[in-house]
């Protein structure tokens, strides 16, 4: 039985540990191809540390974190994502964002997927966030490390409301596993209203 439950403050603190572990493992595989480090992860995952209001939505399997969904307020992100939503005519610090979610093979197809979803837009909803978030990584069609017969997120995406929102394209730097160095990667925003 997976149990899934909302982990903030020094909880959240507690599980970050676990988080870069799954990130790293589970954003090594397409269309991420992170080739990460724990450096690197305690960087990034310092924002949640940093922000009162963030939100770690874990999956457990006993007391194995198999899964994790992340989310803050947009504005805690403002310096990554600013240029990403000039000219959208959307206030930033009405949007709560919907960082990562990585959950291990073994456990998907299960709804755990929805649960995560679920309760970081709950969570949004308390905090008066008129939209939620989240971006994806776009990769060339052709790219030589895409496994044939991937299917995309996408229906799944729409069908919980969430459409790419036009011109939304953030840039954000990691390095891929095929690649010596970091390089930069566009990442496409998806919208709903809440």
């Amino acid at each position: 039985m997976i149990r899934v439950a909302r982990l903030t403050g020094d909880d959240l603190a507690r599980a970050l540990e676990d988080v870069a572990r799954l990130r790293i493992e589970v954003f090594r595989a397409w269309p991420y191809l992170y080739d990460g480090d724990a450096a690197y992860e305690a960087r990034y995952l310092q924002a949640y540390r940093d922000s009162e209001a963030a939100i770690l939505v874990g999956a457990f399997d006993g007391d194995r974190l198999v899964g994790a969904s992340t989310g803050t307020p947009m504005e805690d992100h403002a310096q990554d994502f600013a240029a990403a939503f000039e000219g959208q005519g959307i206030d930033m610090k009405d949007i709560f964002y919907c960082a990562e979610s990585v959950l291990l093979p073994d456990y998907r197809g299960k709804g755990i997927g929805h649960a995560f979803f679920d309760a970081r837009e709950g969570h949004a909803r308390d905090m008066g966030r008129r939209y939620s978030a989240f971006c994806s990584v776009a990769r060339p069609a052709d790219h030589p490390l895409k496994p044939e017969g991937y299917q995309p997120l996408d229906p799944f995406w729409r069908k919980r409301g969430y459409a790419p929102l036009d011109g939304a394209v953030a840039r954000f730097g990691w390095k891929d596993i095929d690649q010596p160095d970091e390089t930069e990667h566009a990442l496409q925003f998806w919208l709903r209203e809440l």
